[in-house]
């Protein structure tokens, strides 16, 4: 299966080389693959958790004539940025270097001298309605709000696999990626902490809770929900500060990458638009060079829209869920007098589409959403 990175990619590889960072088992060595056209055991491809491949890369040993390398997971190697500059700088006449990893590249700079100037940097995300189908029906959004959008388990379209499949990668993401890459004791902590996060998707994220259900201090719970961001397992969004209102300033949301692990359906359908929001901001900053961020409206009396996303801090438009088809949320009226949010829409799972032109606001059901304005 083709991923929507795959062509960018490929166009970049011809003039720097590439990072694709992205969640565990989200399909970047199915991507790198795909790019090089062959297997696991091509010559070309070069996985750090492997021994054999260590010592090579280690020994400088690349194979000759082959016009593109994959380096997956190495930043878990102390030095990798200076390594990896090493080998570009030597050898970028004639061979294009890709690299993979299960953690923000961009984040992971141990070692010293920069890359700036030498890469570029993509973000892979899970399956998302329009990637999955390019006219998306009711069935795919239901299949992916029960599944997840990580290939793997989505594909299988089997409960008993996905419960084994999570168990799996959720283990393997606090005790083989984290301990990889940071120096933490408290893994035991780390585990809970991952845990009562599913119960708090879609709400504003109190630290001072957190730390009370974990007897730890702010500042370590804190860290640890910055190196679960980092090892994405989960996000934050800010409240977006307009002038005509008393926004909130500080409180974040916080949503799961894998969006199938939210017990509450209503927290799962507003994480999974959460998501997909995301991939578009993330799609349209690696590609075209935009600033692009995805915010939440909230003032200081609950008023609150669910998210707003931003193009070089400029508002584009604003979006409000609702699980159901139901009535117009009145906080978008409110928020359309007072802000200059260029166009709202509500999003729900029915089939009523319609516009209150008076409000800049239409509601349409989700699949017809990312067909129409989302695209990625």
């Amino acid at each position: 299966m083709d991923r929507y990175i795959q062509p960018p990619v490929i166009d970049d590889l011809q003039k720097k080389m590439v990072f694709i960072g992205g969640p565990r088992q989200v399909g970047k060595t199915t991507v790198a693959l795909n790019i090089l056209g062959g297997d696991e055991q091509h010559p070309a491809y070069f996985n750090w958790d492997y021994a054999e491949d260590k010592r090579i890369l280690l020994q400088g040993g690349l194979p000759t004539g082959q016009p593109l390398i994959i380096l997956d997971e190495i930043h878990k190697y102390k030095e990798w940025r200076n390594f990896v500059k090493g080998l570009y700088d030597k050898n970028k006449s004639r061979t294009s270097f890709l690299v993979t990893g299960s953690a923000r590249l961009d984040y992971y700079r141990k070692g010293g001298d920069s890359l700036q100037g030498r890469y570029h940097y993509y973000r892979l995300h899970p399956l998302s309605l329009y990637e999955l189908n390019r006219s998306p029906s009711a069935q795919d959004l239901e299949q992916l709000l029960q599944f997840g959008g990580f290939p793997e388990p989505f594909l299988a379209q089997s409960e008993r696999d996905w419960k084994r499949w999570q168990r799996e990668r959720i283990s393997r993401v606090i005790h083989e990626d984290l301990v990889s890459l940071e120096q933490v004791r408290e893994v035991s902590q780390l585990d809970l902490l991952a845990v009562l996060l599913q119960d708090r998707v879609a709400s504003l994220l109190s630290i001072n809770s957190l730390r009370e259900d974990l007897s730890a201090s702010h500042e370590a719970v804190e860290r640890w929900v910055c190196i679960l961001e980092n090892l994405y397992y989960c996000f934050r969004i800010r409240p977006f500060a307009a002038n005509r209102i008393k926004a909130l300033k500080k409180d974040k949301k916080l949503y799961l990458w894998d969006w199938s692990l939210c017990p509450d359906p209503g927290a799962r359908f507003e994480n999974l638009v959460a998501s997909n929001l995301l991939k578009y901001c993330h799609f349209q900053e690696d590609t075209l060079g935009d600033t692009m961020e995805l915010c939440f409206l909230r003032d200081q009396l609950k008023r609150e829209v669910d998210f707003v996303v931003l193009r070089n801090n400029v508002p584009l438009f604003a979006v409000e869920c609702k699980a159901g088809a139901k009535s117009v949320s009145k906080h978008l009226a409110y928020f359309s007098e007072r802000t200059e949010i260029p166009c709202f829409y509500q999003v729900h799972s029915g089939e009523a589409d319609y516009e209150l032109a008076d409000l800049r606001t239409r509601v349409l059901p989700f699949t017809r959403f990312v067909e129409e304005v989302l695209r990625v």
